[in-house]
């Protein structure tokens, strides 16, 4: 529903950008000239996990993931290649939370693991852009991003058992979207809608624990059961150059 939310935001704000600026004097006329130019972004973001679970006839699992709205800011760095295509270094901090459910646990407290987590969110972009139409610029950028999680606990000794959920520190993502560039008279503003995609598993399994009577391995309830875990996200993201 959130996720539904922010689409629909996003294209009423773009209509209503493009039909204010379509009988305006040209701004900017010179912008996309320069070879390099810099700005800043603001934005939200909603991120989600991609689950995969094994198929065990010893752990019977129940996984549900439910996100909240974060935020992101940072800095972008952009490389004139063509007349139409750009490259773009757009690094910046992102934070947000979500709760996993393990539903197949019957005690509460071991039932809940809420995640808060701040990044820093690498990115390396192509945008692809149409020609300018008086002040309007459409584009789609496609990319790969690196993710540093400072919240992940991964070197931390305890797990699940002492309550602590880890995840990776080093995480590598894809992302797309689309956008469109909006020139005004002292600065170009660009919003956009993007996807991120993990390509790692994020999850750090709990330490291994034996049946002290039978040396045989005991799977956590937890982490076991889980093959795949990996961030799903949506990014509202206003550029400013």
């Amino acid at each position: 529903m959130v996720k539904n939310k922010i689409f629909l935001g996003f294209f009423f704000l773009i209509s209503a950008m493009v039909f204010a600026q379509r009988e305006r004097v040209e701004n900017l006329p010179t912008f996309d000239d320069r070879k390099i130019h810099y700005g800043f972004y603001l934005g939200l973001n909603q991120n989600d996990f991609k689950l995969n679970l094994r198929n065990s006839s010893i752990i019977n699992a129940d996984i549900t993931v439910s996100p909240s709205t974060g935020f992101n800011v940072g800095l972008i760095a952009d490389l004139r290649l063509h007349k139409n295509l750009n490259l773009r270094f757009e690094p910046g901090l992102m934070s947000n939370s979500k709760k996993i459910y393990f539903n197949h646990l019957a005690i509460l407290r071991d039932s809940v693991r809420e995640i808060g987590s701040t990044y820093l969110h690498v990115p390396l972009l192509l945008k692809f852009s149409t020609d300018r139409y008086k002040n309007i610029r459409p584009y789609v950028l496609a990319g790969i991003s690196y993710d540093h999680n400072f919240s992940s606990n991964e070197a931390n000794q305890n797990d699940n058992s002492a309550k602590e959920f880890r995840m990776k520190t080093h995480n590598f993502m894809y992302e797309v979207g689309i956008g469109i560039d909006i020139y005004l008279y002292f600065f170009k503003f660009s919003p956009s809608i993007r996807g991120v995609f993990a390509i790692n598993n994020e999850v750090k399994y709990d330490n291994p624990k034996y049946d002290t009577s039978t040396g045989e391995l005991i799977p956590s309830p937890w982490t076991a059961p889980i093959n795949y875990m990996g961030t799903r996200g949506v990014f509202l993201t206003f550029a400013f150059e």
